[in-house]
């Protein structure tokens, strides 16, 4: 990989500062450009580069933060065929995976080309509205659909392409990718679904019947989600970090994206199953079979 590294931080984050500097002097004894965006440059005193020069220079990104900078990072290379590669200084770290002590060594293997790329597919929400687009949104981990802050249920009209599926009184309703079904839609009680798997989670919020369950859907289906009723305090949210008002009568039409994916990193030592492993603690305490022999 040719030697000229992005950098997106989290400059509301000391420890994500702290960081960053450190790797910006790694580089210089390395010889390593090391490339900021106008923002993080400004926060940290470094010489700047212009968004449209940063986006078409850099090989790949090393973003520093937690999972909530990696979102906004993933918005921000969206159109264009950068890797990223995260160091989580947040919690779970399910995408910003890279641990803090290990980064120079990381980024040292991912220049020597001992690494893979996991594409991950990117949700597309198109906002209708009186039968005209008002908004399209694009999401690695999720778009929900929730009520306000009075503690009333909504209704929902589910429909997978044109055909009724159901209509749903819940709290709301989360409409993931397989990246975001580790964030959510798990809390809402969805399955894990690995990045290579194909598919949305459909997870409802607080449902108000018995019979309501998450359901996975396939890569090429269309939903469509139908607040019924008069309802104004709705709000559709992105990755959870934007929102957009939605009026009754809208139609929120969700399908995976044909031609938008993010690039991860991922080095062999630390695949997506570790992850799950070593995140949710999964196995400890338990002495394999292995072990025992």
């Amino acid at each position: 990989m040719d030697r000229h590294i992005g950098m997106l931080v989290n400059t509301q984050k000391k420890g994500a500062l702290d960081m960053a500097c450190r790797l910006i002097q790694w580089g210089k004894k390395k010889e390593i450009p090391i490339l900021l965006p106008p923002h993080e440059a400004s926060i940290l005193g470094v010489p700047a580069t212009t968004d449209d020069i940063w986006k078409t220079t850099v090989n790949f990104a090393v973003v520093i933060g937690g999972d909530g900078t990696f979102l906004r990072a993933s918005r921000y290379v969206l159109n264009h065929s950068i890797p990223l590669y995260g160091i989580n200084l947040g919690h779970l770290g399910f995408l910003a995976s890279g641990k803090p002590e290990e980064a120079e060594s990381d980024l040292e293997q991912i220049l020597r080309g001992d690494y893979a790329l996991q594409e991950h597919r990117i949700l597309e929400g198109v906002i209708w509205r009186e039968e005209r687009r008002k908004h399209t949104l694009y999401a690695l981990n999720d778009l929900v659909l929730t009520k306000g802050a009075f503690a009333r249920v909504i209704t929902i009209e589910i429909r997978i392409g044109n055909r009724y599926f159901n209509t749903l009184p819940a709290d709301g309703v989360i409409v993931s990718t397989p990246t975001g079904s580790t964030a959510y839609a798990l809390s809402a009680g969805g399955p894990i679904v690995p990045p290579h798997v194909p598919c949305m989670v459909l997870a409802p919020i607080c449902a108000h019947t018995l019979y309501a369950r998450p359901v996975i859907v396939g890569e090429r289906d269309v939903i469509n989600l139908i607040p019924r009723g008069s309802h104004r305090d709705l709000m559709l949210t992105q990755d959870g970090q934007l929102g957009y008002e939605i009026l009754p009568g809208d139609r929120i039409e969700l399908s995976l994206s044909h031609n938008k994916v993010v690039k991860v990193i991922v080095l062999p030592q630390r695949t997506y199953f570790d992850l799950l492993h070593e995140k949710l603690k999964w196995g400890q305490g338990i002495v394999r079979y292995e072990d025992k022999e």
